[in-house]
């Protein structure tokens, strides 16, 4: 019994994997920082695998045995961790043949026409405007900020606080991204990392590219998807009133923020042809911020460097990073889901971070979190591939 909490403790039991843990804690039980309400006080073993262990030395684990390594692993000492951004270890793939795919065809001709549309508006560059290009490039960087910044760093994993007026700026540009609304991006992503490459993840990598990509969005979800979404705990999504007003008018506000805008702001202050800012700033940079967010959920859940865990499919991928700006470095972000720098580098290859350490310097963001150096390199010399620059 925690002395501190009143509440039961379970000590996590990791007999069944094939590498042992060096130790086990005894007497106190480990401290992990309060984030919200998800404040955790429990004891756990810590696995530690060789610096000579293979990279396929898990592949005789069951999925379960690999989870419960992988969830202890992320609660090593000095990480900081909640209970609906961790991996969770008890989570087992229902036996039996899976459900048949439901294709939305709606959803397919909507993709279709857009997609259509941006290679239309491919076509329609050299007639544009400099300022128009400039112009569409802004709108794709408002719109990727809305969701690296807004519905992922911020909302997803809650990995620094935000004042109202950046958090108003943020919903603002979340719906010119067009991605669904807040509250639903951040709660189906939390189910993403809590069940990754599961049934239960909206956009499980393990069904291929094609799923991963855009696929997932064209078919209805996965029941186990939608029973394990259900069961998060999204309370503090609920008690943010701006999450909340933007979910209430999410649709209008898309319409207006993520086509007419874009459209109209080429048109009436510089001459552009309404046909030109409909098809450049509006579809083509739509599909752009589409295609580039998607590429998380695909090319870097498989093809890259997993520097700091080698155990886990999320790669670090720079084509991902620069496309993303910043999203790329996924085998860092599935290790240190709460990092708000998501990597360790800065600079143009993650300009959310240049973003959020603007809003710090000017006040409207604090409390960024970040791992310890120490801790960093403690995991790249215990679970990483190699490829860390290190050695």
């Amino acid at each position: 019994m925690d002395s501190v909490t009143g509440r039961r403790e379970k000590k996590a039991d990791c007999s069944g994997c094939s590498i042992q843990p060096e130790h086990q804690t005894s007497g106190q039980p480990m401290r992990l920082a309060k984030l919200g309400r998800w404040t955790t006080t429990r004891r756990f073993c810590e696995p530690v695998f060789e610096s000579s262990t293979a990279p396929g030395q898990t592949e005789n684990m069951t999925d379960t045995e690999k989870r419960a390594c992988y969830s202890a692993r992320q609660k090593e000492n000095g990480e900081i961790t909640w209970v609906d951004d961790a991996f969770d270890e008890s989570y087992k793939e229902k036996e039996g043949v899976a459900p048949p795919l439901k294709i939305v065809w709606r959803n397919v001709a909507l993709m279709t026409l857009l997609h259509i549309g941006a290679v239309y508006g491919l076509t329609l560059i050299p007639s544009a405007k400099a300022s128009t290009l400039f112009w569409a490039w802004v709108c794709f960087i408002i719109s990727a900020m809305g969701v690296t910044a807004g519905a992922h760093r911020l909302w997803s994993h809650r990995s620094y606080k935000a004042k109202l007026p950046l958090r108003i700026y943020l919903a603002f540009a979340n719906s010119m991204a067009f991605q669904n609304d807040i509250y639903e991006w951040a709660r189906d992503h939390r189910v993403h990392h809590k069940y990754s490459e599961t049934h239960a993840d909206p956009h499980n990598a393990t069904r291929g590219f094609f799923f991963s990509h855009v696929g997932w969005l064209l078919v209805r979800k996965h029941p186990d998807v939608i029973e394990k979404g259900s069961k998060l705990d999204v309370s503090d999504l609920k008690a943010d009133p701006v999450v909340m007003f933007q979910r209430r008018y999410y649709k209008s506000s898309v319409v207006v923020i993520c086509f007419i805008i874009p459209t109209l702001v080429p048109w009436y202050f510089w001459g552009e042809s309404l046909w030109v800012a409909y098809f450049i700033p509006g579809l083509l940079r739509y599909a752009m911020v589409l295609n580039a967010t998607w590429l998380v959920n695909s090319a870097a859940h498989m093809w890259g460097m997993r520097p700091f865990d080698r155990n886990i499919n999320p790669r670090e991928n720079m084509f991902v990073a620069f496309s993303a700006v910043g999203e790329g470095f996924h085998n860092y972000h599935h290790t240190f889901p709460y990092d708000y720098a998501t990597s360790e580098h800065g600079g143009f290859l993650n300009f959310t971070k240049v973003f959020i350490d603007l809003m710090c310097y000017i006040g409207l963001a604090q409390d960024c979190k970040k791992p310890s150096h120490d801790t960093i390199m403690a995991r790249v010399k215990r679970t990483g591939d190699g490829s860390h620059k290190s050695g």
